[in-house]
């Protein structure tokens, strides 16, 4: 029995590590397989049958991370727990890093970068999204192993085959009608966010001018950051669906026509799709002086920036005109950061790690 725990988010049924479970359990249907999810209480209904969950934690789940043959996360762990000497650990991260993230985060504690460098140290395979991020993984994470650069699974859909029926069937899904512009919202979170209860939370965009503005032909997907996610409360303007809870992002990526975003690594995911971005960045100068960029952001950026909510709505309102100036510069960020958006991450992945795996061997002769 070879047994797979899955860590996304410290428990939701997303991203990379969601995009390996489905390749492998397709490959290995109804074979000794065992699948384990790391699953918060508040995701729960939205795994699959046939899977194991287990809490963030609890002894549950460090007993299954230390009986696993494979553990595959998108970000730490964050507990303590005993990694077996034949289990390979598949750290898969979740973009590319637009801001500074772990050891050249200047504001981190000691507790935190030693819990960071703990998780780390179990580490056997680090993944990156492109040759652009890898010096900065490997800064970041202190990491002297390889790097290997197979793009990220979870973004294979924006390749696939069948994306515009997948784009169909998701707006359909959200209800999205015929001819209506969909505009993901997909802000990044700042420490100021995580003050007790959200109290301190803004939302950037006006939602009645959103309405008001542009609610006969436009809807607004909001997509907040995780850590994050249920700050809003109910939402009950008409024309905005909050989606931020929605399992996995690349849906909505593919049901979007155009994103805001600001300083969030789904820019780099979206623009494989080659529909405009614009950047709704108020407070430009003050994030970088206290989080701090791995890239010049004005030079960077793809697309418009705006400072305010209205100059966002003004920028929407003139989408056509947004996408014959932005094409050109579109195109080089896509070139620099989607080149190994292919359609095949997954393929690459599982070619690195199913040989490390004890019994791999005979899993593939009964798939082959």
């Amino acid at each position: 029995m070879l047994k797979i725990v899955y860590n996304s988010f410290g428990g939701w049924f997303s991203d990379s590590p969601r995009a390996l479970h489905r390749a492998v359990a397709q490959a290995h249907d109804g074979e000794d397989v065992e699948h384990v999810w790391i699953a918060s209480p508040e995701q729960a209904h939205t795994f699959p049958d046939g899977v194991t969950t287990v809490v963030h934690g609890t002894p549950e789940c460090v007993a299954a991370l230390e009986t696993a043959d494979l553990v595959v996360s998108n970000t730490h762990l964050g507990m303590q727990w005993r990694k077996g000497a034949d289990t390979v650990y598949l750290q898969t991260w979740h973009g590319t890093p637009l801001k500074v993230i772990s050891h050249d985060e200047k504001s981190l504690s000691d507790d935190v970068r030693a819990s960071i460098d703990e998780d780390v140290s179990r580490w056997d395979l680090l993944l990156s999204p492109n040759a652009a991020s890898t010096p900065h993984l490997r800064r970041a994470f202190r990491w002297a192993g390889a790097v290997h650069e197979t793009g990220l699974p979870r973004n294979d859909v924006l390749s696939a085959p069948d994306r515009d029926l997948h784009r169909a069937r998701v707006r359909s899904e959200l209800g999205i009608e015929e001819g209506t512009t969909a505009v993901l919202y997909t802000p990044t979170w700042r420490d100021d966010d995580l003050a007790e209860d959200g109290a301190d939370f803004r939302l950037r965009i006006d939602l009645e001018r959103f309405r008001e503005r542009l609610g006969g032909s436009a809807v607004l997907l909001l997509r907040l950051h995780y850590k994050v996610s249920d700050a809003l409360g109910t939402v009950t303007t008409p024309g905005v669906l909050d989606l931020s809870a929605y399992p996995d992002v690349a849906d909505l990526y593919l049901a979007a026509d155009v994103m805001v975003t600001d300083y969030s690594s789904t820019q780099f995911d979206f623009a494989r799709l080659g529909r405009p971005i614009v950047h709704l960045a108020d407070d430009l100068e003050r994030y970088e002086a206290e989080r701090g960029m791995y890239y010049d952001y004005r030079q960077l950026c793809p697309g418009p920036i705006v400072s305010s909510s209205e100059q966002l709505l003004d920028a929407l309102a003139d989408l056509d005109g947004v996408r014959r100036r932005t094409g050109t510069p579109l195109a080089a960020f896509a070139d620099m950061f989607c080149s190994l958006d292919d359609g095949h991450a997954t393929e690459r992945v599982l070619d690195l790690v199913l040989p490390r795996i004890h019994g791999e061997d005979e899993l593939s002769r009964r798939s082959a």
